[in-house]
């Protein structure tokens, strides 16, 4: 069973910069899709960034020139970094994978990580 541990999460100022951090273990293979949503009371959870094990990224518009997702293949572990940070990104970020391509329906989710951008 794939478990995802987040980290990097707190408090930034408007305009501020976070660095979140993904670790996957259980996994027996290289984890094909590995990405982060957010979510904000009272809505859906949205995707931001995400990124497969060759490089092919997707981003949301809010996140496009601020945020920049990478990873660490070696270690199944995901970032997100996010600079110019406004309060609209406040949300709580949650880490997803998806070890298969082909199998979408197998998805595995972090715990969460709170990221408040306030002054």
């Amino acid at each position: 069973q794939v478990q995802l541990i987040e980290s990097g999460g707190g408090l930034a100022q408007p305009g501020g910069s976070l660095r979140l951090s993904c670790v996957a273990s259980g996994s027996d293979t290289l984890i094909a899709r590995m990405g982060w949503f957010r979510q904000v009371p009272g809505k859906q959870r949205e995707l931001v960034a995400d990124m497969t094990n060759n490089g092919n990224t997707n981003y949301a518009d809010s996140a496009k020139g601020r945020f920049a997702i990478s990873r660490d293949n070696g270690k199944n572990t995901v970032y997100l970094q996010m600079n110019s940070l406004k309060p609209e990104d406040t949300a709580v970020y949650f880490c997803r994978a998806q070890p298969y391509l082909w199998k979408r329906e197998e998805l595995h989710w972090g715990q969460g990580t709170q990221v408040t951008v306030s002054s």
